[in-house]
């Protein structure tokens, strides 16, 4: 699947929103990181060019960063930073309510904004900025990295 046929199968009620959010990831991911079709979503990695292990599940794919998906029933962002760094995790939940009146739904990586409400962009774009390529790789391989 190609990133034009992953935005083409969203529904088009729902298109816009998910337009901005990976223009808004685009505009602030930091250098190195390169979007892709990953796992069925759109993805930003660290590509093999970069990081030549790759992912230590499946070293023949980039190392996975950030993801992006259109879901039944909400727009998902899947962020490894957020999941692996508890300082980045309490940083955007300390954030939030300042930029959203909406509770926030969120699992271990996954930041969910259920279809209709909005997404706060500024702060997921501030998210986007958080980790450079090098942050990333770092705290990979302390922390996932089998050895």
């Amino acid at each position: 699947m190609s990133i034009q046929s992953y935005i083409d199968a969203i529904p088009e009620a729902y298109q816009e929103g998910f337009l901005k959010l990976m223009e808004v990831i685009k505009a602030n991911i930091p250098a190195g990181f390169e979007e892709v079709e990953s796992y069925g979503m759109i993805g930003y990695v660290v590509p093999h060019s970069i990081y030549p292990d790759g992912y230590h599940c499946t070293p023949k794919l980039p190392l996975p960063f950030l993801n992006i998906a259109c879901q039944k029933n909400f727009i998902a962002v899947y962020h490894m930073g957020i999941y692996s760094d508890e300082k980045l995790l309490n940083w955007f939940v300390g954030e939030f309510p300042k930029h959203s009146s909406k509770k926030l739904d969120m699992g271990k990586s996954c930041i969910r904004f259920k279809h209709g409400h909005p997404i706060p962009f500024d702060l997921i774009g501030e998210l986007a900025q958080k980790m450079t390529v090098n942050d990333w790789i770092e705290r990979y391989e302390k922390m996932y990295k089998r050895k």
